[in-house]
């Protein structure tokens, strides 16, 4: 949590368990904001210029550092959070593994590499290299603080570029740590920067005309918000918003396995997961079984802030509403309760909810809860389940479970969505080589993977010429050369082809 003090230039961070303040932060003005990007403009020709492997070796010691602070790093995001310690240690590892991966395969991914030419530039020598775009701001979010950044942090950095870091004002620290670790092991320059502060620091330093691409992580209306603010300088945005994800479980599913994974997907970080479960949709000859397991895992799940605890708070209090709204509206259009209900939201906690015969166009289908709900629907087969699953203006995750993997491939391929994992909740996010990101409501570009490593680099075109030969673009062309060119080219490309 956050709250401001009477003095504007500082703001608390609070723990959401139990309102505590975790340390104190500056709120970096639209001048504090100009300064560090003016400092990063200098430190990414200084990073640029070490080249490939001196990158690498540097980053793999950011690595190194973050893998020695792991505990510290994973107690920081338990005290600004809330959720469970091992869920932050969890969080740091996927972030270190996608830190290895960016700095291993930047050269590979991004390097120079000859490219064919074709027969009719066969003169000439085509190069191909994706060069850095010099800086770029992230602005994080607050329910993995050190996960989701990190997949645009680590992979801006590998691929050349300074960074300024504006972490959500609930994990204003998470984002100081990283800095203080980078900085480290690259005392030369602030190849990576933060700046602290409300909507207002995020708003400067996406509107800042010397920032080169934008990375934000949160809701879609922030993110429209965001785009406007950066479309004063034309600068481009790679967005990762929310979600309404679907677990579909088909008829020969392992259902203790699907029930395991959906309660996990909808009730870890207190539901407040972009790749969360929040609709599960079973075929029919599955549905009680299933629904049963279900019910029985999700009533032995308990929030708090003890070790013991399944999972945290609720980390924006206003959210609180929202998942309240959202129970209420499912239970007034029809709906039951088989798990919790509206008594289950006690601040800052909501326990397990789990709902049924919730009509499609009730609130808990159709938006984002972003809590440690889940409505599960009866559904004829796999093709109504997909059918009903891509009846959102979302499309960022989904999971499925069978046993029939060819009809789980094509379930698959047919969501609407930017990832989807078969029989595992997003093991998609644990594979560092897999692009991340959504459709529609759920944003745009990618992090991760080599897509993520090409979203923070310009690709440059280069050609030499290695043999002088026609030269076509020339008003000394003669008439028999373009001939020729008119014949080989119906050579080459005027044949019929068979279907």
């Amino acid at each position: 949590m956050t709250a401001v003090t009477e003095s504007p230039a500082i703001f608390e961070s609070l723990n959401p368990a139990t309102g505590e303040v975790v340390a104190e932060h500056p709120v970096h003005d639209e001048a504090a904001v100009a300064e560090a990007v003016e400092r990063a403009a200098g430190a990414a020709a200084w990073w640029r210029a070490l080249g490939w492997k001196e990158r690498r070796v540097r980053l793999l010691n950011v690595k190194g550092s973050l893998t020695r602070s792991l505990n510290r790093m994973a107690e920081l995001i338990h005290q600004e959070t809330g959720k469970p310690l091992q869920d932050a240690q969890l969080e740091t590892i996927m972030a270190i593994s996608h830190l290895d991966w960016a700095a291993r395969n930047a050269e590979k991914v991004l390097g120079p590499r000859t490219v064919f030419p074709g027969l009719m530039s066969i003169n000439q020598k085509a190069v191909l290299e994706y060069q850095p775009l010099g800086v770029v701001g992230v602005i994080g979010p607050w329910n993995y603080p050190i996960f989701t950044p990190m997949g645009s942090i680590a992979y801006a950095l590998a691929a050349g570029n300074a960074v300024v870091f504006k972490p959500s004002e609930f994990t204003p620290g998470v984002g100081l740590l990283i800095a203080e670790i980078v900085a480290g092991v690259v005392p030369e320059q602030p190849v990576l920067q933060v700046v602290t502060g409300l909507g207002e620091t995020g708003a400067a330093l996406a509107s800042s005309p010397g920032v080169d691409k934008i990375a934000f992580t949160g809701s879609a209306p922030t993110a429209r918000r965001v785009m406007a603010a950066a479309a004063r300088n034309l600068t481009p945005i790679v967005a990762e918003c929310g979600g309404k994800d679907v677990c579909i479980v088909d008829a020969t599913a392992d259902l203790d396995a699907a029930a395991d994974a959906a309660l996990w997907g909808a009730m870890s970080n207190a539901g407040q997961t972009c790749i969360g479960v929040e609709r599960v949709y079973v075929v029919d000859s599955a549905y009680d079984a299933f629904l049963g397991k279900l019910t029985a895992k999700a009533g032995e799940l308990r929030p708090g802030f003890d070790r013991e605890a399944a999972y945290g708070p609720i980390t924006m209090p206003k959210q609180l509403d929202i998942i309240e709204r959202h129970i209420k509206d499912a239970l007034d259009k029809g709906g039951k309760a088989v798990v919790g209900g509206p008594e289950s939201v006690r601040k800052p906690y909501v326990e397990p909810v789990v709902l049924t015969d919730v009509p499609e166009d009730s609130a808990a289908v159709r938006e984002e809860t972003f809590g440690p709900t889940i409505t599960v629907h009866r559904v004829r087969d796999l093709d109504e389940a997909v059918d009903k699953a891509n009846r959102t203006s979302y499309g960022l995750a989904g999971t499925i479970f069978s046993k029939d993997k060819a009809r789980a491939m094509d379930a698959a391929r047919r969501i609407r969505s930017g990832m989807t994992s078969i029989n595992a909740f997003a093991a998609f996010a644990m594979v560092a080589a897999l692009p991340f990101g959504g459709v529609g409501e759920s944003g745009f570009g990618r992090i991760h993977g080599a897509d993520g490593l090409r979203e923070f680099a310009r690709p440059k075109a280069i050609t030499r010429q290695r043999f002088a030969s026609m030269n076509l673009t020339s008003f000394g062309r003669s008439e028999k050369e373009m001939a020729r060119v008119l014949q080989l080219v119906n050579m080459l490309h005027g044949k019929r082809y068979k279907r």
